[in-house]
């Protein structure tokens, strides 16, 4: 099976009251809880690509580019193909709003919105990717930006 590499940008998006915007989606194996992004086109900066999805996906216009908080590479089969997903975390602070899906793709497998607070997050079973997040929250709010480059995570399915 031919394995397609992919480079995805995603958001952690977190008010001053420690709520995380999340979307529930579902592409066919379930429902998951997820930070919005997604997929670099051939090209964009990171910047570039997370200013395009959020504006796709939320109606969001992003001020500026967040530090990088965490980055993961994901294998996984997923559609009847083989995939390895590269993916940088960057967090942006920003006041609660009300997120508006511009693009009709994303629509069909975006099915709500939700700002958690911390608590839910803790206390939830609902699958929460990344799995982690919590703690990478935690971490950014008792220590700030990390100094350098976060480790890449593994996650191999």
């Amino acid at each position: 099976m031919r394995i397609i590499d992919r480079q995805a940008v995603r958001a952690i998006l977190l008010t001053p009251d420690d709520r995380v915007l999340l979307m529930r989606v579902d592409y066919g194996g379930g429902d998951w809880w997820i930070t919005p992004g997604g997929g670099s086109e051939p090209g964009e900066t990171p910047e570039q690509a997370l200013r395009r999805e959020l504006d796709e996906e939320l109606g969001f216009a992003l001020p500026a580019l967040g530090p990088l908080v965490w980055r993961r590479r994901v294998a996984m089969t997923f559609q009847q193909r083989r995939w390895r997903q590269s993916e940088d975390y960057f967090l942006i602070e920003t006041s609660a709003f009300e997120p508006a899906i511009r693009n009709a793709p994303e629509a069909a497998t975006i099915r709500e919105f939700r700002w958690w607070s911390l608590a839910e997050m803790r206390h939830t079973s609902e699958r929460l990717a990344p799995a982690g997040l919590l703690r990478i929250i935690l971490d950014y709010r008792e220590n700030g930006p990390p100094d350098s480059p976060p480790d890449v995570e593994i996650i191999k399915d």
